[in-house]
């Protein structure tokens, strides 16, 4: 392999690594060996894009690419080991010189050096420091690092100045604390690692604030509490890698059960090949994503015994061909916590899970999540066993690309409720038991979303309540095929999914009768040009009641017909029996 060479160029934001015509991330090529494409930055539909925010952003994906690589040439032998040495040099020059801002920031940034912003900063430190830490293993080379001193105390410095900023403005919530406070760890631990002293990581944790972001930033349901799948991931990822070489048994108390609940409220709703939904910001399907996903679940079975995210690291690892850190191993000294247990409601975050059927379901009813949350009240996203996405929650693109970032945060791409066309008002929802109550997303409307699950189905019951005539209507959003077959003026029948994925079955009717809408949407996140067949489901009135049951394909015996009175759900099975159920209202 060609020896690597790191650009000099300062990064920008990676956000803006996309595709202005169609909203797909652009084609990262060999980050570490091929420079900015002459014919501009790839889109899988053809598109060529150089702009000065494309070439900063790759430089960040350059950059980060190079940091992780001198995680591996650590791990190696010794020509390996003399690399990373020289790089690592190179990069502490390259830093030194730089001036104390990046100019090129947007306003609204928490500004770095190296790149826009502190954060990516901060992520960018985290890796570099836990390659000077690997290093230092090795006592013949601890002279040489000596010259890194300065490099680590500037990163660390830099990171402690932003963290304080965050602090100066209220905001020590925000999920950039978590990487800002596991910079200053990992650069002080890699420091004394040089030095020749054993870092005590628990210690330099409490001491940089990492303990008090898990005391602040958390719901005692374990979910961070932006309610985001993407950057509830990214802080427990900051949390562990900051805590290399620690002892789980040294933990303080309070911090050992955030971390379990955190890791455990994973597996709580992940499907049982492992899935996990994209809620709330977040990329629907990206490989770093995925890459990142499986170092979590590897350290995280290394801190808690049961491997809580087997499941999910099998799953991810389908995603990415990106090869885990060497330095992984060992990560963590002394025995295992005990295994936690997963749970699968979240009434702090409003999540519920529901198994059934073949059928793994999940209720959004909780708060906003603050920037990072969507118009999403009551969207119920559906999920075969297998991981296929029937109905998911969409994720979210890149966030330079305004219009579909715009629209994956709003109602319309949710399997949500809609009044008079409009979005939905940034509210919380309330989660109590298996239903799900909403009263602000429009002024005079009530909701209530109700899930009742049986071994042979699973029943959706959506209740709307208006002070004066409204358009109500109730979202279908698959990410699938769908086939639709209306049956009546009142009630339709649904088919999910193909020959080459899980099948879903969907029974549906409402009262009063409303129209059932097939209509075209953008399908996930992670390709905003492939268009989706959705359904909107809409009738005018004060009152409305849509009634959906659902079935894999495999589920006996079949459902036949549903069918509302004033105050019941009935459903007439194929060996004969009819199950019903109070709607609830």
């Amino acid at each position: 392999m060609a020896a690597l060479t790191i650009t000099r160029e300062r990064g920008g934001w990676w956000h803006a690594y996309v595709c202005p015509a169609h909203g797909v991330e652009l084609d990262h090529g060999d980050l570490l060996g091929d420079p900015f494409p002459r014919a501009g930055a790839a889109c899988r539909y053809g598109c060529r894009v150089d702009t000065e925010a494309v070439r900063g952003a790759r430089t960040v994906l350059a950059h980060q690419a190079a940091a992780q690589r001198l995680r591996h040439l650590a791990c190696g032998g010794p020509a390996e080991r003399s690399e990373a040495l020289r790089l690592l040099l190179e990069y502490a020059e390259l830093y030194a010189a730089l001036p104390s801002t990046h100019p090129g920031a947007a306003g609204w940034m928490l500004h770095g050096r190296l790149f826009h912003q502190a954060l990516t900063e901060a992520i960018w430190a985290v890796a570099v420091s836990h390659a000077i830490r690997t290093l230092a293993a090795h006592r013949d080379m601890r002279a040489e690092l000596a010259a890194l001193l300065p490099f680590l105390r500037s990163l660390g410095d830099r990171a402690g100045e932003a963290r304080a900023e965050l602090r100066h403005k209220g905001e020590i919530r925000s999920n950039y604390t978590a990487w800002l406070a596991a910079a200053e760890t990992c650069c002080r631990s890699a420091a004394l690692a040089v030095e020749g002293a054993d870092p005590d990581t628990v210690q330099l944790a409490g001491h940089y604030g990492l303990f008090e972001h898990m005391r602040v930033a958390m719901h005692e349901d374990g979910w961070e509490w932006e309610g985001s799948t993407y950057y509830h991931l990214f802080v427990l990822h900051a949390y562990l890698l900051a805590l290399r070489g620690g002892e789980p048994e040294r933990l303080p108390g309070d911090i050992a059960e955030v971390l379990g609940a955190m890791i455990t409220a994973l597996a709580g709703i992940a499907t049982s090949a492992g899935t996990l939904p994209a809620l709330h910001d977040g990329p629907y399907r990206r490989e770093a994503q995925s890459a990142e996903i499986s170092e979590v679940a590897t350290l995280a079975d290394q801190l808690f015994a049961g491997a809580p995210l087997a499941a999910v690291a099998l799953a991810a690892g389908k995603d990415t061909a990106t090869e885990l850190p060497a330095d992984l191993v060992g990560w963590f000294t002394g025995p295992r916590l005990p295994a936690r247990t997963v749970r699968r409601t979240f009434p702090d975050a409003g999540y519920a899970v529901f198994r059934t059927a073949g059928i793994h379901a999940l209720l959004d009813a909780g708060p906003h999540g603050g920037g990072h949350g969507h118009l999403d009240k009551l969207s119920l996203y559906l999920y075969a066993d297998d991981g296929t996405a029937w109905q998911p929650d969409p994720g979210q693109v890149p966030y330079a690309h305004r219009s579909f970032r715009t629209h994956y945060a709003g109602t319309k791409a949710h399997p949500a409720f809609r009044v008079d066309d409009a979005e939905q008002a940034p509210c919380d929802a309330v989660l109590d038991g298996d239903t799900g109550r909403c009263t602000g997303a429009y002024d005079g409307v009530s909701a209530v979303r109700r899930i009742v699950t049986d071994p042979r189905y699973l029943l959706d019951i959506l209740v709307l309540e208006a002070d004066t005539e409204r358009l109500l209507t109730a979202q279908l959003r698959p990410g699938t095929d769908l086939d639709v077959v209306a049956q009546g003026p009142d009630r339709a029948r649904t088919v999910w999914g193909d020959s080459q994925s899980a099948v879903m079955t969907g029974q549906h009717v409402s009262s009063p009768p409303a129209e059932f809408t097939v209509v075209a949407h953008p399908g996930p996140a992670d390709d905003p040009a492939r268009t989706c067949q959705g359904v909107d489901w809409s009738t005018t009135g004060r009152h409305a009641v849509f009634v959906s049951v659902y079935q894999s394909a495999e589920a006996t015996p079949p459902v036949r017909r549903l069918s509302l009175s004033e105050r019941t759900v009935h459903i007439d099975l194929a060996d004969g029996t009819v199950a019903t159920h109070s709607i609830g209202r």
